[in-house]
């Protein structure tokens, strides 16, 4: 069974037409009107991800920066990025970005200093000053935070409580469609104080997925004044993207043959996706068919080097370590054998190419939670990490590919809603919806 991935449904559909209403008074800052465009004045937005792990949170926020710096918005976005990568893709007239000192996640959830040789503490208080120092000198109409309400290890809340006092400045939370299984994140934000935090500081939660698929407002059972302030606005369309001519010419360097299928496997950023790139490169492709792997350029070198070995002895496999935009080789190709990141995911969808997915099962659960349930909706195939071989990929990449009847309609507009939820957030007379 296929997925009808619809790119029509409107914001009108999903949310309220009015806005959620206020529970306390105005805020120290005053007015909360945007500066108007007419009267001489361009918008101010900044999109914040914090990047500890993989590229999904940067390419996530550089969508969104493309989409809004397209949509006639008449604003200067800057994009504030844990991830020094992000300054390599290239900008948009009105758009740049801060790089912050990067963090890096251990295998068990744990922060620490990508490159520095400094403490814990030491690097996350650095970044929170460059950040309130961004704020205080940009001052934003509107603040984008991905998916982390206070920021890693908390480095948001001086500038938030900044914005709080001083700034009128919108503040929106865009969460991905699943976070991780509802206990954890029940726990994980009881002890974050998550909760808190949005009602104190934030305006409204987008969330970046289709209920149909996974509704966070039951799942995790938000309480009814966080769920007032959600908008789910449908998975953002990686379509949508505009790939730089670097990324057009590093495909032609490929020289991939005309001739001939191609059969994909993506393991994110790469950090803990050796096993299934392992699995790709020991498997037996279709008569015909070249193999290529993108291992991501943060794999560990010692498993690149085995990768490596195993390709001088096929000819039939090519490794890629980075690409600005795999969605041109995903365009190409007949299947994809993938991790279940939420990215990826959105690339399997927008392209309808079908895809065998190998979730990670930790530090979080979210990549198979969304794997099995759209395995439920007949859109993708599911591999345990536990079942993971060789021969398993093999069989698949055998197997015929049969069309069925067309599955759920999953909302994939959800660039085209978060444009109108910015252009209804600049509205000057909008309720105040953060506590006191």
């Amino acid at each position: 069974m296929r997925a009808r991935c619809s790119a029509e449904k409107s914001i009108a559909a999903l949310v309220p037409a009015q806005a959620s209403p206020a529970i306390a008074g105005p805020l120290a800052g005053g007015d909360r009107a945007f500066r108007d465009p007419v009267k001489g004045g361009r918008s101010r937005i900044v999109l914040y991800s914090h990047d500890t792990m993989g590229l999904g949170h940067k390419r996530r926020n550089w969508l969104i920066a493309q989409a809004l710096s397209t949509a006639g918005l008449e604003a200067d976005i800057l994009l504030i990025s844990g991830m020094g990568e992000v300054s390599a893709v290239p900008m948009l007239a009105g758009v740049d970005t801060l790089t912050l000192p990067a963090l890096s996640k251990t295998a068990d959830g744990q922060y620490q200093a990508r490159r520095l040789n400094l403490k814990l503490q030491e690097v996350v208080r650095l970044r929170s000053q460059l950040i309130l120092a961004a704020i205080k000198n940009f001052r934003p109409d509107l603040l984008i935070v991905d998916n982390v309400p206070r920021g890693a290890v908390r480095e948001l809340d001086a500038a938030l409580e900044y914005i709080r006092r001083h700034l009128p400045t919108r503040c929106v939370l865009g969460l991905r469609d699943i976070l991780d299984s509802p206990a954890a994140v029940r726990h994980d934000w009881h002890r974050a104080e998550n909760t808190a935090a949005i009602r104190r500081y934030y305006d409204t939660v987008w969330i970046y997925g289709d209920p149909a698929v996974f509704d966070a407002r039951r799942e995790y059972r938000f309480p009814a004044d966080i769920v007032a302030k959600v908008r789910p606005l449908g998975y953002l369309d990686p379509r949508r993207r505009s790939p730089s001519t670097t990324a057009h010419t590093q495909i032609q360097q490929l020289g991939l043959p005309s001739n001939g299928e191609l059969v994909l496997c993506q393991v994110g950023g790469g950090q803990d996706g050796a096993s299934l790139a392992q699995a790709f490169a020991q498997a037996t492709f279709p008569i015909g068919t070249l193999g290529v792997l993108l291992t991501g350029p943060f794999m560990p070198t010692e498993a690149q080097q085995r990768l490596y070995a195993l390709a001088q002895g096929n000819p039939r496999l090519r490794l890629v370590d980075y690409l600005a935009e795999p969605t041109l080789l995903l365009a190409q190709a007949s299947r994809v054998v993938a991790m279940g990141g939420y990215n990826t995911t959105c690339e399997i969808l927008a392209y309808q190419t079908p895809a065998l997915v190998v979730p990670r099962l930790s530090p979080r659960q979210e990549q198979w939670i969304r794997a099995e349930r759209l395995r439920r909706h007949g859109i993708v195939d599911v591999l345990h990490p536990a079942d993971l071989t060789a021969q398993a990929i093999t069989e698949w990449l055998h197997r015929p590919i049969l069309a069925g009847p067309a599955g759920l309609d999953i909302n994939l507009n959800g660039l085209d809603n978060l444009v109108v939820e910015v252009q209804r957030l600049m509205i000057a007379d909008l309720p105040d919806s953060r506590a006191s």
